[in-house]
């Protein structure tokens, strides 16, 4: 009796074994849940509908987005990170929520983000731009911009999506090298909440990713003083690079990431990267992309998404050691 016991728990054990293997197998059996960190309309939002459009063709199952804003990434992450580790709730994110919030805002965390958190992939790349209102500002070169403000000390203000975001970091950096003063204005909201103040004039300046930036341009409401890419880009080839101004070393590459739950099944994960990688190179995207100035970027593997996130905390804690800004939002 007790020998036909253990072969039926055996077997019992083998069956959640198949089963779950099973599973696996037919992952993703239903739709995704990818959590945002931001609003509609920005830019990490914009590049995750571009590619869940696509995506759906790859795995044979929607991507429901939705948008979760607030406390710098962290509703969004630990939202993600507390979900089923089964593939179906990941997050987007970008060097401010998944870089910069890890190394500043560690303490207001429940969870380990180091432990709780998985790269599966790095997406892609979005250069950012040095933009400034149009109205009542005659500065049209960086160096003009500088020279204006050391005339107006304390008076100039730039809008940042939060303290602590790379926005924020890159305009106090600058702002130290080039021995200037100005009133940061922190808007949760990011571009879409600034960019009226900016037409108005209220605000001044602000970096902001070039595919929130274009439209303005076009209005000639807003104009671009530099890129931070070490290139000029192709779409604004007489804007210099921040390098060309005096400045090489300030500025940073928005770049959007896809993330799961630590704990989630290899198989599960190399499935969802084996799918980004095949829709990031599709030539749908590429296009659909190109027109938004954003680079397709991915990483070839888990291992290299995992070493590239880890590199990106490494590289932010050395800057957020070195150089200390006011955090009150």
């Amino acid at each position: 009796m007790k020998r036909l016991q253990l072969l039926a728990l055996a077997l019992g054990l083998l069956g959640l074994v198949t089963n779950a293997a099973s599973a696996q197998d037919k992952y993703p059996s239903k739709p995704i849940k990818i959590v945002l960190a931001y609003g509609a309309g920005s830019a990490t939002d914009i590049i995750t509908r571009i590619m869940c459009d696509q995506l759906r063709q790859v795995i044979g199952q929607p991507c429901v987005v939705e948008n979760k804003p607030g406390a710098f990434g962290i509703i969004a992450i630990e939202e993600m990170a507390r979900s089923r580790p089964d593939g179906y709730t990941l997050m987007i994110g970008n060097v401010s929520t998944n870089a910069i919030t890890p190394v500043l805002f560690k303490d207001r965390f429940k969870i380990d983000y180091q432990k709780d958190v998985v790269a599966v992939a790095r997406l892609a790349d979005l250069p950012t731009l040095l933009m400034a209102t149009t109205k009542n500002f005659p500065p049209q070169t960086l160096a003009e911009v500088i020279t204006y403000a050391k005339e107006r000390p304390g008076k100039l203000k730039y809008a940042s999506p939060g303290a602590g975001s790379f926005p924020h970091y890159d305009m106090e950096i600058l702002s130290k090298r080039a021995g200037i003063s100005m009133q940061a204005i922190h808007i949760k909201a990011g571009p879409p909440g600034f960019i009226n103040d900016m037409t108005l004039g209220d605000i001044q300046l602000a970096f902001m990713n070039v595919a929130t930036s274009a439209p303005q341009i076009k209005a000639g409401t807003l104009k671009a003083i530099v890129t931070t890419t070490e290139k000029r880009l192709e779409d604004y080839p007489d804007v210099p690079t921040i390098a060309e101004a005096g400045f090489p070393g300030v500025g940073t590459m928005l770049w959007a990431g896809l993330f799961a739950p630590a704990g989630t099944p290899t198989p599960v994960l190399e499935t969802l990267q084996k799918a980004v990688v095949e829709t990031l190179k599709s030539p749908s995207i590429l296009e659909s992309y190109k027109r938004q100035n954003i680079r397709s970027n991915p990483t070839a593997t888990l291992a290299q998404a995992q070493t590239w996130l880890n590199g990106e905390i490494a590289s932010w804690q050395k800057i957020t050691s070195e150089i200390k800004i006011d955090l009150t939002d």
